[in-house]
């Protein structure tokens, strides 16, 4: 069989954790935040975990992990 290929965008956009599970960065900060109030871009600062049903998606899209 040859090998499969992992999809460039899943390599840029999520890391996978020890546990196995997949984050990735929270969408809606990057331009126009004066129309967000302080409360929205304070709860997605950072990065957050992606629901078992995605990461499956995911994971089909990196079929050997992501270092």
């Amino acid at each position: 069989m040859p090998k499969l290929k992992t999809k460039s965008g899943v390599k840029k956009r999520f890391k996978i954790t020890a546990n196995g599970k997949v984050k990735h960065g929270v969408a809606g900060k990057r331009h126009r935040l004066t129309h967000h109030n302080a409360k929205y871009i304070r709860q997605n600062r950072g990065t957050s975990v992606i629901s078992d049903a995605d990461a499956k998606t995911i994971k089909k899209w990196a079929p050997y992990g992501l270092s």
